[in-house]
């Protein structure tokens, strides 16, 4: 299990914290979550059951999980690039 990634993204004088945290395989799923400064700006529940499924060995579905989540990560920086978040 992950239990999350995160990265600092700064824009427009701004130093966005983008996180993503692992909400456990009960759940399936992780939470993206926008920073600015302590205040949450955004945030989104992401299923990762389609990689449970797959029934990967351990090593195989945490980085695939750690892909989904970095993946994740990079479209929200572009959303908040272009406007559409934050």
């Amino acid at each position: 299990m992950i239990v999350a990634v995160n990265k600092v993204f700064p824009h427009d004088g701004k130093d966005y914290h983008l996180q993503a945290e692992d909400l456990g395989l009960e759940q399936a799923c992780f939470e993206a979550r926008v920073y600015d400064g302590g205040t949450i700006l955004w945030r989104k529940r992401i299923s990762y059951a389609d990689v449970v499924a797959r029934q990967l060995p351990k090593l195989e579905q945490d980085e695939a999980l750690r892909s989904l989540m970095e993946k994740t990560l990079t479209t929200v920086q572009a959303a908040i690039a272009k406007g559409k978040l934050a």
